[in-house]
């Protein structure tokens, strides 16, 4: 029996209702919606018909069986006209809807005489009951309706094909093919006065691909996704890209931003030759990657700020692709630029101030170590001079790359070495001045002048200088006099227990007292100064500074050769 698998398709007309409904999306497309229910209000009349035994009856039922040519195809054209980005006035839809319902009323009115339809006999075909009818008078009317219809379809879809645009081809074929096969069947049906019509088939075809395709037709739809965003920022623009990077959708405002998506079409990978394209495609990938989620371009005088994030809208929350969200930060792109001015020009001033500080606290230090040579007649020049040849020893540490020195502490062991001996100023000018050989009393109390100068480093530098530097310099101060093998002071440390600043230190300062003339003493010959090094390294000096005083050390007796030290 026909009216079988017409109740099927009615039931999968409401199934698929039932089915969108489920997807509870907050923002709801009334033409898509209007479809879907208005078609097993088709399909029942159908049903209904091919079991109607009367004249009077079926009359009826193709009152209800016309909403396929009049509301259901002006809902057609008006969800084509919005796939395509058409604005639909209010006076286009009084003008279609009010067509449709003078349509259906003249159906309606003409029940009870011959003017629609002159003649209606009601056939049992032993599948079913069909109705033969003759036109009347007034159906003139009907076929200019439906000729004037597929004549504004066909407008649109030939200006479809030949207009630029971001609106997606792919649901613009799906109404293609449903008015063509639709147009096809009524034409064959109306031809050949066919007993059962194969349309109700098809508009469940419709129906299935609708809510297969409901997802689809959402993330195509910029303002499903931006809905809540829009109420409050509506100068926002607004971009769906697919996992993929096809494009989906965006609002008006997204192409004054993007010019490019003016031509950019629906579904297909974005441009690989736009400037601002490319941006997006490695946004997309540092995004991915966990890297920057926004950038930053021009667009004339206009500075734009474009950020990326995930959109769902599956109710498992699947993603589905990215959602762009560009806003002009013109005005904060001014004010950024005004505080990184200002905080430029006064971290300037600031380290200009902190130089000079730096600068006088560095005089200070070189005054106190003059001042103490000047009480000490037998190291007349020590100061410079060891912070000469520390300058050549690290450089040499460098080029051999045997220990972690880099350019920063390379500089400051630089720097810090003319506080070595801050402590001696201290020191009874008894003891430090006496030419003869110190009691082991006197000794004691020399080598006070280690721990007195790290104190001393600690109150001219500490708070004033890095506290890096001034880590370098109080180890440089405390700990020159330590030795290798722990018979050193002052607290008698061994080996890499002490800090490799030191025992730079240690090395030039040692060398200095033998090559020097001291007032009570010649200095010695490079070779047997060499030879007492050398023999001294892994006892008294680190070993790993053996290779580095053979690299160095016909630099440091050139550089004696024109010092006054001899």
């Amino acid at each position: 029996m026909i009216y079988i698998p017409y109740g099927i398709s009615m039931i999968i007309s409401l199934l698929v209702i039932i089915y969108m409904a489920q997807k509870n999306y907050n923002n709801i497309d009334i033409y898509y919606w209007s479809l879907v229910v208005i078609i097993p209000i088709i399909e029942l009349a159908y049903w209904l018909d091919a079991q109607a035994t009367t004249v009077e009856a079926s009359k009826n039922l193709f009152c209800f069986i016309y909403l396929d040519s009049t509301f259901f195809l002006t809902i057609l054209i008006f969800l084509m006209m919005k796939a395509l980005g058409f604005s639909i006035k209010p006076w286009m839809k009084i003008l279609g809807y009010g067509a449709a319902a003078v349509h259906m009323g003249m159906v309606a009115l003409c029940v009870h005489n011959d003017l629609y339809y002159k003649t209606v006999e009601v056939i049992d075909t032993g599948i079913g009951y069909t109705t033969k009818m003759t036109s009347g008078p007034l159906k003139v009317f009907h076929n200019a309706y439906l000729l004037t219809m597929f004549g504004v379809i066909i407008f649109i879809f030939i200006f479809a094909f030949i207009r630029k645009g971001t609106f997606s081809r792919r649901s613009l074929y799906m109404f293609l093919i449903t008015v063509v096969v639709g147009l096809a069947l009524h034409l064959y049906e109306e031809i050949t006065s066919a007993d059962f019509s194969m349309l109700p088939f098809l508009y469940t075809i419709g129906s299935l691909a609708i809510a297969f395709n409901y997802d689809y037709i959402h993330i195509h739809d910029i303002s499903c996704l931006i809905s809540e965003h829009q109420k409050y920022h509506s100068s926002r623009g607004y971009a769906a890209i697919s996992l993929k990077a096809d494009f989906l959708s965006c609002n008006p405002k997204c192409i004054e931003y993007l010019p490019f998506l003016k031509t950019q079409r629906v579904d297909e990978k974005l441009s690989q030759t736009d400037a601002y394209s490319l941006k997006i495609y490695e946004l997309i990938n540092s995004f991915e990657n966990g890297g920057a989620n926004s950038f930053k371009f021009q667009i004339n005088d206009m500075t734009c700020v474009c950020e990326i994030s995930h959109f769902s809208i599956r109710k498992d929350g699947k993603t589905q692709g990215y959602l762009l969200d560009i806003r002009d930060s013109t005005e904060e792109q001014k004010t950024y630029d005004i505080i990184t001015s200002y905080n430029e020009t006064l971290n300037a001033e600031v380290q200009e101030k902190t130089e000079s500080i730096k600068d006088i606290q560095r005089k200070i230090v070189l005054g106190m170590a003059n001042m103490i040579e000047n009480r000490d007649n037998n190291t007349g020049g020590h100061v410079k001079r060891t912070s000469d040849i520390i300058h050549i020893i690290v450089d040499e540490i460098k080029k051999q790359d045997i220990l972690p020195i880099d350019d920063v502490m390379a500089n400051d062991i630089v720097r810090a070495a003319p506080t070595h001996d801050l402590g001696k100023i201290t020191i009874d000018s008894s003891i430090l001045l006496k030419p003869a050989a110190l009691t082991d009393e006197e000794y004691t109390i020399m080598k006070t002048h280690a721990e007195k100068s790290g104190e001393m480093v600690l109150i001219l530098l500490d708070g004033v200088e890095e506290k890096r530097f001034v880590d370098v310099a109080y180890n440089v101060a405390r700990y020159h006099h330590e030795r290798w093998d722990g018979r050193g002071y002052p607290e008698g440390l061994v080996g890499t227990m002490i800090p490799l600043e030191a025992r730079i230190m240690a090395v030039a300062d040692v060398y200095d007292a033998l090559v020097s003339k001291r007032a009570y003493k010649e200095p010695l010959s490079y070779e047997k100064v060499a030879s007492m090094m050398l023999e001294g390294m892994g006892t008294q000096f680190d070993p790993n500074l053996k290779s580095v005083f053979i690299g160095c050390r016909s630099e440091l007796e050139k550089y004696y050769e024109h010092s006054d030290a001899r």
